[in-house]
């Protein structure tokens, strides 16, 4: 039985010169409402699109593929930049801002830190028969989290610089109340008392705002993750999503048992924020640092069986370009520093509408043994990292 999908991509609105967020999401949301579920993210300078449900690749591409390219035509008319990236290099000014409804709650709750909440995600919802179910995956994910991050780390720059961080976005949500792994729990009853506990603790304001990477969808019968940055390409977006549901399909008593330790996770996070895929991940499996050209072809075997052939190669596709060439956060840093913000805002124009064309017929006949091969990245990235690529600590 097909599991089904659902995946929800944020969006930033730049001014074309300097590439600072600008309040325009409402008049996109006017042009585009119509055709797609799309709605006015946390500031007017963003949006979000929510794809319906989706039961196989083709579906979920050609879904992302349809919103993004209405958004870039969108925003060639308004003379804009859409960006599908995790932070902004300059976010909206702070004050000013009208929040209404739950947002208004909440930034009342966070107060100066609701101004550096300009961040950019990659959600994915899987479907499951039931919360026990949930259960389950989630505590399979818990040891996957950090990856996910690594690979999918997008937002390198904040306040016109480099943040040395592959992705700014995850330090900024580790701020709120709740981030990072959720706890391992033995049952739906544990995570209920979980969630129920923490009500109106911090900015707890209602169980929506409970930000654990992954968690049981307060509103959908879904595993819902939250980890990953918003993806320059639809075609990564995708291949994140794979990844997640066939974790989730795979998920059982025997590999949801493993690592119950939420702190040495969390510090995983953190690490995978700071390197994204540069030098070294944990290992879910013995809970120490390895290259990450390892660790990530233990998740290519680990999600094997959850995929199609063609899945499959799609994914092995994404992660070998990924090992080759670096997450979404070295391709912006590369643009920055190389040909200033034009380059940056080309880069994020071009990767809009960019669904990686040949990328899955490349990828047919690469297993996922095949990606701790040695691989010679194509470019000169020239970030704080750059002596770490080859995998060495």
């Amino acid at each position: 039985m097909t599991i089904s999908l659902g995946i929800e991509e944020e969006f930033v609105l730049l001014d074309p010169e300097t590439l600072r967020a600008v309040p325009l999401a409402d008049c996109a949301i006017a042009a585009l409402g119509g055709r797609d579920t799309v709605v006015r993210e946390y500031f007017p300078s963003q949006l979000e699109f929510a794809s319906p449900v989706l039961h196989d690749a083709a579906d979920a591409l050609a879904s992302l593929a349809r919103f993004r390219c209405g958004l870039a035509a969108w925003a060639a008319e308004a003379g804009v930049v859409a960006a599908a990236t995790g932070t902004p290099l300059h976010p909206e000014p702070a004050g000013g801002q009208d929040w209404a409804g739950r947002y208004a709650q909440i930034a009342d709750d966070t107060r100066w830190l609701t101004y550096d909440h300009q961040i950019n995600g990659l959600h994915v919802h899987v479907g499951i028969p039931d919360r026990a179910t949930g259960i389950v995956a989630l505590n399979r994910l818990r040891p996957w989290l950090p990856v996910l991050l690594a690979l999918s780390a997008n937002s390198p720059h904040w306040s016109g610089v480099d943040t040395g961080f592959a992705s700014w976005r995850s330090l900024h949500s580790r701020r709120w109340t709740t981030y990072g792994i959720p706890p391992h729990f033995a049952d739906v009853d544990a995570y209920e008392m979980a969630i129920a506990r923490h009500a109106g603790i911090g900015a707890t304001s209602d169980p929506r705002t409970i930000n654990w990477c992954a968690r049981l969808s307060p509103r959908y019968p879904t595993v819902e993750v939250r980890v990953c940055d918003s993806q320059l390409g639809a075609h990564s977006s995708v291949a994140l999503a794979l990844i997640i549901r066939a974790l989730v399909g795979t998920a059982d008593d025997a590999n949801a048992a493993k690592s119950p330790d939420a702190g040495v996770w969390d510090a995983a996070l953190w690490h995978a924020a700071r390197h994204g895929v540069s030098a070294t991940l944990v290992d879910p499996d013995t809970m120490t640092l390895a290259p990450a050209r390892a660790v990530i072809a233990k998740l290519a075997a680990a999600v094997t069986t959850g995929l199609t052939v063609e899945e499959n190669a799609a994914v092995c596709g994404f992660l070998q370009r990924v090992i080759a060439e670096g997450s979404g956060a070295d391709r912006q840093r590369i643009a920055l520093a190389s040909g200033g913000r034009a380059a940056l805002g080309q880069l994020l124009r071009d990767a809009l509408s960019d669904s990686w064309p040949g990328v899955v017929a490349s990828a047919v006949g690469v297993k996922s043994g095949d990606l701790v091969r040695p691989v010679t990245p194509r470019l000169d990235r020239g970030d704080p990292t750059a002596a770490q690529r080859n995998g060495s600590p």
